[in-house]
């Protein structure tokens, strides 16, 4: 990539300057061609260039690019609107509100469940991510590289250990954990909200034990606390299913959505119950860009996709190829550089082992530059960054997913 006049404190996993794709498949600019399975970090369910939402783009382009919604309202907002009430799996009617990104929504959460509550404190959990913006690096569960040299953060916010068949917590530790918190750092009535992901993301696709999540939900209805869920990458079928909270058991006061709700194009939503919504004075919500008209016609076009017939072939096709695999790689002479299958569905993390037994992180970084010169993207997560995060678009083609399989394969043989 050549040297362009862009921050160094950008963080580039791949060194190469991407020119076109199609679905699982991109193509840089000295035409060498990638198997894509970082999909975006979880942007390209739909993968790149889905025809259907670069038709809706094309056509939305071509009557109206922008309209700032605060100011005058266009038809696309209120559509999508409409069709995300629709969409979301809850039980209660559905208001919220477009924003550009993921760590936006999450803002704009945190701005809502002050007003709500009155309260400011809130609690998340090691190895979470939630944004890089200064109050959502608070929510973040580990310090580098994300809180570093910043000075003093929003909060006041308190972690928990997450507890997770994939990570050795258990629900009884985090309980523990929970009761201690409350306590010696702070009164429960101060707390304004749990965050949590159902799977987690950067944190090396790691799934919330499903009990913990209910003990939370009780916990929080009898105390006043609210609780907001992040599936910005769990979300719109990664997991199996329209979103990862279903699998809990339990529903959201706010529900964060992101990444893949446009198929490429920046878009994110802050949703959940209307009274949370409606919590600040008129004019207390919004953004220039936010809710873009493109953007709108984008995400409609992917949640026509994403029937639930869809879903579940696509889910159910990618998790059983990679359970499969996972499973004859406890064959290969490898086999002791491979670790825990993290997560559900097609949210899988691939944890790598050092020759000693412990977090293969050089491993892992071998095997980045490795893949992607025989023609595949990874994309490393977990806190020792030594797990890969299986992110292939869904719609991957049988045969490009068993072709990236391959490539991992000979990879690691060749690491070994």
């Amino acid at each position: 990539m050549s040297q362009a006049p862009i921050s160094n404190a950008l963080g580039i996993v791949h060194p190469i300057s991407l020119s076109h794709g199609r679905n699982a498949e991109v193509w840089d600019t000295t035409g060498k061609r990638y198997i894509d399975f970082v999909g975006g970090i979880g942007v390209l369910n739909l993968g790149h260039c889905h025809p259907r939402i670069v038709e809706a783009v094309r056509e939305q382009a071509g009557r109206l690019t922008h309209s700032a919604f605060n100011a005058v309202p266009h038809e696309g907002y209120g559509r999508l609107m409409e069709a995300l009430a629709r969409f979301v799996p809850v039980s209660y009617p559905l208001s919220g509100m477009l924003t550009n990104s993921g760590a936006e929504a999450a803002e704009n959460a945190l701005k809502l469940v002050r007003a709500a509550t009155g309260r400011t404190a809130v609690i998340a959990f090691d190895g979470g991510f939630h944004g890089r913006t200064l109050a959502t690096l608070n929510l973040n569960g580990k310090v580098a590289p994300y809180k570093q040299k910043v000075g003093v953060l929003p909060g006041p916010v308190y972690h928990l250990p997450y507890p997770s068949a994939d990570n050795g917590v258990s629900r009884e530790q985090a309980l523990a954990a929970m009761e201690r918190l409350f306590s010696v750092e702070i009164d429960r009535a101060e707390v304004a909200c749990f965050i949590v992901e159902p799977v987690q993301g950067e944190g090396g696709f790691q799934a919330l034990d499903a009990a913990f999540a209910q003990d939370l939900r009780r916990f929080c209805d009898a105390h006043g606390i609210l609780l907001i869920i992040d599936e910005i990458q769990s979300g719109f079928g990664r997991s199996g299913q329209r979103f990862a909270f279903s699998r809990l058991g339990i529903e959201p006061d706010l529900l964060l959505l992101g990444k893949s709700m446009a198929g490429g194009l920046p878009l994110a939503a802050v949703v959940g119950r209307r009274e949370l919504m409606d919590a600040l004075p008129k004019g207390g919500l919004g953004g220039t860009y936010s809710g873009n008209p493109i953007a709108c016609a984008a995400a409609l076009a992917t949640l026509e996709e994403m029937s639930d017939a869809n879903l579940a072939t696509w889910g159910e096709r990618q998790e059983s190829t990679i359970l499969a695999r996972y499973q004859s790689w406890q064959q290969a002479p490898w086999a002791g550089a491979i670790g825990r299958l993290s997560g559900v569905g097609a949210m899988r993390g691939i944890e790598l082992r050092s020759a000693a037994g412990g977090p293969g992180s050089e491993r892992l970084a071998g095997l980045l530059g490795l893949a992607r010169e025989q023609g595949l993207l990874l994309m490393p997560s977990g806190k020792q960054r030594h797990i890969v995060r299986l992110l292939a678009p869904l719609t991957a083609e049988q045969a490009i997913l068993d072709e990236g399989f391959d490539i991992f394969e000979r990879c690691l043989a060749q690491l070994d």
